[in-house]
């Protein structure tokens, strides 16, 4: 399964300049999900992290990985319609390599477990097929508003 830009925000709440998830490239219900965000010098971060040494902020890369967990939870039809996505925990996160202006960051997650309504994910972020960052993370679905 494959979505889009337009087809992502239907699933999540975020928009410019926070919508981090460019496409769904691929799903498996059960398993893990894969998003790819398009890392482009016109973002808005780039004027204030690292001028003239333009770096993809980490806290963002972990944002955009739990955006894909995000849709992964709505594709897999568990979570009620109107419900938002909210982070309950990141551990284990590093980062390997700065991610840079014209990088494609391939975000692969792997779903770990569900209990008790948290979603527990094994994150890693990819360019050009190297590990630029990892982490475990969680979320949990509360009512919009």
């Amino acid at each position: 399964m494959e979505l889009n830009v337009l087809e992502v925000m239907k699933y999540l709440p975020h928009r410019y300049p926070f919508l981090l998830v460019d496409r769904i490239v691929e799903f498996e219900k059960g398993s893990k999900i894969v998003g790819v965000k398009n890392v482009t010098i016109n973002e808005p971060f780039f004027q204030g992290h690292f001028p003239g040494h333009p770096i993809m902020p980490g806290v963002l890369i972990l944002e955009a990985m739990a955006q894909v967990g995000g849709v992964y939870s709505h594709l897999a039809g568990e979570v009620e319609a109107g419900r938002v996505p909210y982070f309950v925990g990141i551990d284990q996160a590093r980062f390997r390599k700065p991610v840079l202006p014209g990088d494609v960051l391939r975000l692969e997650l792997t779903l770990v477990n569900v209990r008790r309504g948290i979603y527990t994910f094994s994150g890693k972020g990819f360019v050009d097929g190297k590990l630029v960052a990892e982490a475990e993370l969680k979320a949990t679905f509360a009512a919009a508003g």
